[in-house]
């Protein structure tokens, strides 16, 4: 056997087990992909029940009912659909209705949604890239708004500003 034989032999060789090992790879992470989708993706999509995904939106103005035993049940919209989700649990502190949201959990036979983790954002600033992209193309949230903070002021250092004069006398 040649040198360049065994060298393509070699290149083979190894191209297939990196072929076989991303392969595993992706096996074993398939069950644990969870992707997100607006409540319109939920309504136009035919998407199978018991399918685990993230549910991302604005919880719906008055949807937000409490029940016994930390159960609660609202509706998330992106103001063209609304999903009904029921969650049982702590809420997040910054939970509340207007605000943005982003639960997991699985759809249900019906269109409800069944959560297992609910994540609560402060503010519009902070929502999945789609659910933005949603609501912007709704007219409902524009970059740099009312609810965008202006970036804070960068610290003067005494390098900076030479009125401070030598570090000596401060």
């Amino acid at each position: 056997m040649t040198r360049k034989k065994r060298r393509l032999i070699l290149i083979a060789a190894c191209g297939s087990v990196l072929a076989l090992a991303v392969g595993l790879i992706l096996y074993a992470m398939s069950g644990s992909i969870v992707f997100l989708r607006s409540p319109t993706d939920i309504a136009q999509q035919a998407i199978a029940p018991g399918t685990r995904l993230r549910l991302g939106g604005l919880v719906k103005d008055g949807s937000l009912r409490r029940g016994p035993d930390q159960t609660v049940e609202f509706a998330v919209t992106d103001t063209n659909a609304t999903v009904a989700v029921h969650y049982k649990g702590l809420l997040p502190d910054l939970f509340r209705e207007g605000q943005g949201v982003v639960a997991e959990g699985v759809l249900e036979p019906g269109g409800e949604f069944r959560a297992d983790t609910v994540l609560a954002k402060h503010d519009e600033s902070y929502m999945p890239r789609e659910v933005a992209d949603a609501l912007k193309a709704q007219g409902r949230w524009q970059e740099g708004g009312p609810n965008k903070a202006a970036p804070a002021p960068k610290p003067a250092t005494a390098a900076a500003d030479s009125t401070l004069g030598p570090r000596s006398e401060r």
